[in-house]
């Protein structure tokens, strides 16, 4: 690659066909904004592609652990956003893509983590069978030689409180979720992908940097539930549910046992106070702070709106 101007080479975002609040496509948006050339990898063609041409972007079906995949996704790019849902395909996917990315000499590769990984060792792990393939991802990418970026973002708003406890605020105004009385500082995933747009703008100064991101504060779901009550003008309580049976219960919505096992662990770590984490690094990133619960619960009301009656 010959180019001089940051805007000739596109730089590729996987998992781009993400839902809206998803990294993939928050940073597609943010790239494009900046002038960028974005090709987008999704795994399959349907309306969330050709929402992703309609914004501007270059878009290539293909899939992360598929070696010829990877070389249409990378060949001409310069720089990488690698991230990937929950999946036991996880380490391969990243492995795959850092090998192929590595052979067309990329000037940057920024990897979606989890924080969690944070307070992971050779000799520490969790229970989460995710959390462990992002521990091994992060050290084969520090094996590679590749201009690696790590982002370790928190708990995702979109996550546990929009996806998790959103049926359980309109069906029973409650946030009915096994974190005990552990604290946590959850992120929205469109802050996230605001950071990482930052990164990838100008990566030189980030090669070889761990970012840990927060949102705006660490509280428990008590003051989340008050928070919920403000923003939705309606009482909401925090029911503290037993972590077997809500387990239980997302097996039976057909979530996956890697997935669930990885929820759960995800709920104990809360409820041992693991998740009780600030950082200022979103602001120092950006110069924005992250969204507030508040903020967040007002700009998803109508999810959060009641659909049945509510009992006490």
């Amino acid at each position: 690659m010959t180019a001089n101007h940051k805007h000739d080479n596109p730089i590729l975002v996987t998992g781009a066909a993400g839902a809206v609040g998803g990294i993939g496509r928050n940073l597609t948006e943010f790239l494009l904004a900046r002038g960028h050339k974005v090709r987008a990898l999704v795994r399959r063609e349907d309306e969330r592609a050709e929402a992703l041409r309609r914004l501007g972007a270059e878009v290539i079906k293909g899939d992360l652990t598929d070696l010829a995949s990877m070389h249409r996704a990378i060949e001409g790019c310069g720089r990488i956003y690698f991230g990937m849902s929950v999946s036991p395909a996880y380490l391969e996917a990243t492995i795959n893509t850092a090998a192929v990315a590595r052979h067309h000499g990329v000037e940057a590769f920024v990897n979606m983590s989890q924080m969690t990984v944070t307070q992971m060792s050779i000799t520490e792990t969790t229970d989460s069978p995710q959390h462990k393939l992002h521990w091994l991802a992060e050290q084969a990418l520090s094996w590679s030689g590749l201009p690696v970026v790590t982002v370790r973002p928190t708990v995702f708003l979109e996550g546990f409180f929009l996806q998790l406890a959103a049926p359980g605020v309109r069906a029973s105004d409650e946030l009915a979720l096994p974190l005990g009385g552990g604290k946590t500082s959850p992120i929205s995933a469109v802050d996230v992908a605001r950071a990482v747009a930052v990164i990838l703008d100008d990566p030189a100064p980030h090669i070889g940097q761990i970012y840990d991101l927060t949102g705006p504060e660490s509280a428990d779901l008590d003051q989340y539930a008050r928070v919920f009550s403000e923003a939705l003008g309606r009482p909401i309580r925090y029911r503290d549910v037993p972590l077997p049976a809500w387990s239980e219960s997302r097996r039976q919505a057909g979530f996956s046992e890697h997935l669930v096992r990885h929820l759960s662990a995800m709920a104990e770590l809360t409820r041992q106070g693991r998740y009780d984490r600030m950082t200022d690094t979103m602001c120092k990133l950006t110069g924005e702070a992250p969204t507030n619960m508040r903020d967040f619960v007002k700009l998803h009301a109508a999810e959060f709106k009641q659909r049945g009656p509510a009992h006490s």
